[in-house]
């Protein structure tokens, strides 16, 4: 695109940076719009942690790019934290917590679990340097990612199962 034909769209730089980093959360936001009340509750979270991880495993530097943002105390984006990041996930808490009022998965802070995933997952995008680097070579390429959705699938799920009342 030529820069005449930019600077029709965006008045500066700031704004292409804001466009990116409000698509960019839409983006990252879908696996966990996808959570369903619906469905078996492990079965859903399992599915959100697969996603969450290949999205860390195909969009690196647009993780560490929202996660720069964060840093700074995201001045760009923070209205669309507090509004449309936080409704939706007070929705997908609320979702959790009918799972846990139903005996379905443990109990739980829902926000708590979220933010987890968040931070399990997007650590293989912010962090891969140094993933691949302490995995070495024979385990550090590609099947690193199936070995860490396993690893997070038996942390979370594990954990979530409904204990036996007493």
């Amino acid at each position: 695109m030529s820069k005449p034909n930019l600077l029709y769209y965006f008045r500066n730089k700031e704004d292409i940076h804001e466009t990116v980093l409000h698509r960019l959360l839409d983006t990252w936001l879908a696996p966990l719009r996808e959570l369903d009340d619906v469905g078996d509750p492990l079965t859903e979270l399992r599915g959100y942690i697969r996603r969450k991880l290949e999205m860390a495993r195909d969009y690196p530097r647009e993780s560490r790019l929202f996660a720069n943002e964060m840093l700074q105390g995201a001045p760009r984006i923070m209205p669309l934290l507090e509004g449309e990041l936080k409704k939706l996930v007070d929705e997908k808490a609320e979702i959790i917590r009918g799972w846990m009022r139903d005996g379905k998965i443990a109990r739980a802070d829902p926000w708590h679990l979220i933010f987890s995933i968040w931070a399990t997952t997007q650590h293989y995008a912010d962090f891969d340097v140094q993933v691949r680097a302490v995995l070495g070579p024979d385990r550090g390429g590609e099947g690193r990612f199936e070995d860490a959705a396993r690893y997070l699938e038996q942390l979370f799920l594990e954990g979530l199962k409904p204990r036996p009342s007493s």
